[in-house]
This record gives structure tokens, C-alpha cells and sequence, in this order.
């Protein structure tokens, strides 16, 4: 437990340090300080998971297209996700992250310095704005990164997905690629600040094409998602 403390009190260091680095890009240039931000935040993640002495395993980097927007989503188990995401996935992606987030002092700004969005999932209204936000990322050629289950699941059970990120799909056209992460769940718990050491295993999915859904058809559409993430899940867990 002491160990755990002493690795979170440097990552929390790292943390600052790496994020004033993003704000001091973003005062440089706008267009550049969100690119340059995103690859701040993907060496913070690797630096993070070394620290924490997390192994990753990528299965699938084929199906990641690097300069064609494409909605990547994934299941979430613990907050060391975003570290996995972060190193594991090749170019450029902005995320779409829940609002408490972007209120952290200097981690929140420079979250929106690097053009990841806050989502207020309880107030429909807002929740759209967002949307809308990231559909514009992805007319910019941008990839979006998001959790369909809106929030972190306590027993690995992957859980039903949110539809607002299935309605940005079919207006902005791009493909959904699905994620798994296979033990995040066991090295951070929900919860549990106490980190263990260990190997987690990403597989990305083959990109599934949104063309052909509309409004009325979209739960279809969730379903196929989920539906790969959960099968991929499952054969890693249990190879």
C-alpha cells in the first residue's frame, strides 16, 4: 500500500509536469498545441504505465487507419484505460470524456488545450453540444475516442453502451472500430487506489461500417459493437 502511495504521488508530479507542457504549446499555436498536446498526453500514458511496471499487448494496430477519422470505442474496467488507450493507439484521437474531468485544475485545461471534449451525459442538451463538438473533430480528420458504457465497470461485465456516440457515427459516416481491454480491471479495481503490477492486452477490432444505419436502426448498430467487443473480450480473457 505504501508502494501504491508513493508511485500515485509521482504520477501525480509527472501529471503536472506533462500538462503544463500542453498548456505552454497550446499559448504557442492553437492548431499545433492540439496535436502536439495529444502526443504530450501519449508519452505522460508511457511514462505512467512504466512507473507502474503495466506491460501492454496490442493485437489488431493493423485496423487502426492513422490519418482517417474513424469512432474508436472500448470497454472501461479502471482508470489506468486512459493510459492504455493512450499508448497503445497509434495517431491522432481526441477524446470524449466526462465533464468532472476537464474540471481537474491544469489537467482539465490542458485536456481541452489538446481538443478532447467534457460530455454532461445527464443533461441531453449539453450532451449533444458535445456531439457536435466531435463531429466537427472528425470533419478536421480527427478519430474520436469514447466508452460507450458511459462509466467504469466494478466486475468486468461489459455494460449496456450509451447511444449518443452511435448518433455521432451515422451523422459523420466514419467507421467504428472496437476496443477491448482484457485486465486493467485486476492491476486498478473501480475504486481502489492500490495498483499492481501485471500485463494488460488491447485487441482492436476489425472497423465496422455505420453506412446503411439511420436513427431508427441504430440499437442494431450498438449491438454489433458490442457484440465484438464482448467476443473479443471473452477469447482473450480465457486464452
Amino acid at each position: 500500500m505504501i508502494r501504491s502511495a508513493l508511485m500515485i504521488i509521482t504520477a501525480v508530479a509527472v501529471t503536472i509536469v506533462m500538462a503544463s507542457c500542453v498548456v505552454v504549446f497550446s499559448l504557442i499555436s492553437q492548431a499545433m498545441g492540439e496535436d502536439r498536446g495529444h502526443k504530450v498526453a501519449k508519452l505522460w500514458a508511457r511514462i505512467l504505465l512504466l512507473l507502474f511496471n503495466t506491460r501492454i499487448e496490442v493485437i489488431g494496430a493493423e485496423n487502426i487507419y492513422v490519418g482517417k477519422p474513424q469512432i474508436l470505442m472500448a470497454n472501461h474496467q479502471s482508470d489506468f484505460d486512459i493510459l492504455v488507450l493512450l499508448a497503445a493507439i497509434p495517431g491522432q484521437f481526441r477524446w470524449i470524456a466526462k465533464k468532472e474531468l476537464l474540471k481537474i485544475p491544469l489537467f482539465g485545461i490542458a485536456m481541452r488545450k489538446s481538443g478532447y471534449i467534457g460530455i454532461d451525459r445527464q443533461n441531453h442538451e449539453k450532451a449533444m453540444e458535445s456531439i457536435e463538438k466531435a463531429l466537427q473533430k472528425i470533419r478536421e480528420g480527427k478519430s474520436i475516442m469514447s466508452f460507450p458504457e458511459g462509466t467504469r465497470s466494478r466486475n468486468g461485465i461489459i455494460r449496456p453502451f450509451k447511444q449518443g456516440m452511435f448518433h455521432l457515427a451515422i451523422a459523420s459516416g466514419a467507421p467504428i472500430v472496437p476496443i477491448s481491454i482484457i485486465g486493467s480491471g485486476q492491476i486498478m479495481p473501480k475504486g481502489s487506489l492500490n495498483v499492481k503490477p501485471g500485463k494488460i492486452t488491447v485487441v482492436i477490432g476489425k472497423q465496422i461500417d455505420v453506412s446503411g444505419y439511420t436513427a431508427e436502426n441504430h440499437d442494431v448498430l450498438i449491438e454489433q459493437v458490442r457484440s465484438a467487443i464482448i467476443r473479443n473480450y471473452e477469447e482473450r480473457s480465457t486464452s
